[in-house]
């Protein structure tokens, strides 16, 4: 799957990691509303083509898993500052 990495020059290869470290970076320093985006972005920092199709939760599921995993927040983060605004609020 990475055989193209074998053919890269020194260059080449410093420029793939840090256009994967952006890449990694701009998804770690997500924040707020960020977090529970789709990211194809970075998974389009991958040699292989993206498969467009995806699974997608019922609602209830779905919701269940958001609630669950800002849950898992609370566990793993309870000293983060709180983001009291609407998605798309300032």
């Amino acid at each position: 799957m990475d055989e193209d990495l074998e053919a890269m020059s020194r260059e080449q290869l410093l420029a793939e990691v840090k256009k994967l470290r952006a890449g990694i970076r701009e998804h770690r320093d997500s924040s707020a509303h960020e977090l529970c985006w789709h990211h194809p972005q970075l998974w389009g920092l991958l040699p292989e083509p993206i498969d467009p199709q995806i699974a997608v939760p019922p609602w209830p599921k779905f919701l269940r898993g958001c609630v669950r995993y800002r849950e898992s927040l609370d566990r793993q983060r309870p000293d983060a500052p709180v983001h009291d605004r609407e998605f798309g609020e300032k």
